[in-house]
């Protein structure tokens, strides 16, 4: 069975040297991270895309009812970049889009779009489209009808027209379907559909607001493949809203991460999953051990009250830090060659892994393996140095874990 996209980059970025660096504050977040995209052979969907710059967002600034929901935030896309604006509900995303597509104003900041301070400009002037989750077909016309709605208003030939129609349906592979009617499609056609009405317009920038949120599993999965296709031959630049980490480390040249507001991290799905710069992004992008620890010196450090070998520097002597341990980076062995010794307390069968829990330590470890240990049996951790991330403490609420009620 071949490896779903995520799990192909993740296993690919594993190989990867790790760069590490990790005193920023919160004003670096806001700016472009450069030089991070790592070359692929597996997955051929990114370019050399740090090219031209296309979109600048200066300072923006948006709040609802007295409630901040963006805070002066600074964001770079270049053009041909598939970037995602990743993040729970509430961090400021979907603003962000509508900010970007003019629906929404922003109180303060501009949009600068290839070097045009286009702020104020109304949604129908911007060289720009949409795409909705909910489609926004409309179910009185037939299928070339709503694909040319666009191309009429702007009042192009007719043969023209019938050209864009037929391009715009081969590139979402529906050949054949100008004369069927929206309401008999499947959920998966009709969000191609709606991408070819967008797309037939030449726009430089495509944004789609979370367009595969009422797909099933599967169809979301295929339609991921599809539009990192679509994007490669339009060229275009994608700006893609979601709250599914999934979708965003398979899709992205560039992952956004967002939280009340405040950009989190800016980085390739690598980078943003093997480098997470703050407990909040560690805790959102995938599972993870985040355990209290003191950074001794340069390449070691104590976790709970075990010494650890690690490729992290700069973080002074003896001070308090989080460490971040993703759940397959924890190899269990026999309990004498273990840095550390522990108990499996808990298993689950996961399907590709097993899902255990080891106490060592006083704390819960997470650990993901082909290999099961049965609950009760005393095993021994151990972790590569190159897999164990130090990040300074959160220095504010935003960067933080978030806690979930039980």
């Amino acid at each position: 069975m071949d490896q779903h996209p995520a799990e192909l980059l993740i296993c690919t970025a594993r190989k990867n040297h790790r760069l590490r660096h990790k005193n920023h504050t919160k004003t670096s977040y806001t700016q472009h991270l450069t030089g991070l995209l790592t070359q692929r052979k597996i997955y051929s969907r990114r370019n050399n895309i740090m090219s031209k710059e296309l979109i600048h967002l200066d300072g923006i600034s948006k709040a609802f009812d007295g409630q901040m929901v963006l805070d002066e935030l600074d964001l770079t896309i270049h053009e041909n970049e598939f970037v995602t604006l990743l993040g729970p509900s509430g961090c400021g995303k979907t603003t962000t889009l509508r900010i970007l597509g003019g629906f929404t104003q922003p109180d303060s900041g501009r949009v600068i779009f290839d070097g045009k301070d286009i702020t104020q400009l109304p949604p129908n002037k911007r060289p720009l489209n949409t795409v909705f989750q909910k489609y926004a077909l409309f179910t009185h016309m037939t299928i070339a009808e709503n694909i040319a709605f666009g191309l009429k208003i702007k009042k192009k030939s007719k043969s023209y027209i019938e050209d864009k129609i037929r391009y715009a349906l081969r590139l979402v592979n529906l050949d054949g379907y100008e004369n069927r009617m929206p309401d008999s499609l499947s959920g998966g056609q009709q969000q191609r559909i709606a991408i070819a009405r967008a797309i037939v317009n030449e726009p430089k920038l495509l944004l789609l607001d979370e367009p595969l949120g009422a797909l099933d599993l599967k169809l979301r999965q295929e339609m991921q493949y599809e539009l990192i296709r679509m994007k490669n031959e339009l060229g275009i630049t994608f700006v893609y809203v979601t709250h599914d980490q999934e979708e965003a480390l398979t899709m992205s040249d560039t992952i956004v991460v967002m939280n009340q507001g405040y950009i989190q991290q800016i980085g390739s799905p690598e980078s943003i999953y093997n480098e997470p710069e703050n407990a909040f992004v560690a805790d959102f992008i995938g599972d993870s051990n985040i355990i209290p620890a003191v950074m001794i010196e340069d390449k070691l450090v104590s976790i709970l009250g075990t010494r650890f070998a690690c490729v992290d520097t700069g973080f002074g002597r003896n001070k308090p830090v989080d460490v971040v341990i993703r759940p397959e980076d924890v190899e269990l062995t026999a309990p004498s060659e273990g840095t550390m010794q522990g108990v499996v307390s808990h298993l689950i069968f996961k399907g590709v892994h097993y899902e255990m829990e080891v106490m060592a330590g006083g704390f819960e470890w997470l650990v993901h393996s082909t290999v099961m240990q049965p609950v009760g049996k005393e095993v021994g951790i151990r972790v590569d140095p190159f897999n164990i991330q130090i990040m300074n403490k959160p220095e504010s609420e935003d960067e933080e874990a978030v806690a979930i009620d039980i």
